[in-house]
């Protein structure tokens, strides 16, 4: 793919303070830039669109897409206190006449 470059403005100092401390984990910010750029892209862009660049560009099929999160399962209902446990509020079956 043909790569695009991009101008951003940002804080002297703060850029100079990013490239020492990444430099201390052997990283670059370039490297870092441009996989912050690819999550930006696959979390915004339709997975059909990304698809449909990916094959213009001649690299063959697409890779699996991969979920840009994972969902939490939703918590199961409190359990139902029944007649069993006369429920808080609702009285007893002693209290209901016959």
């Amino acid at each position: 793919m043909k790569k695009a470059t991009m101008t951003v403005s940002f804080d002297e100092e703060k850029l100079n303070a990013l490239k020492m401390y990444l430099g201390q984990k052997g990283q670059q910010l370039e490297g870092e830039l441009a996989k912050a750029l690819d999550t930006l892209y696959t979390r915004n862009v339709p997975a059909g669109v990304r698809e449909f660049i990916h094959m213009r560009s001649g690299a063959g099929p697409a890779p699996a897409p991969k979920p840009a999160y994972k969902k939490k399962p939703d918590p199961s209902p409190p359990p139902y206190a029944g007649a069993a446990g006369g429920g808080q509020g609702m009285g007893s079956d002693a209290d209901v006449p016959l």
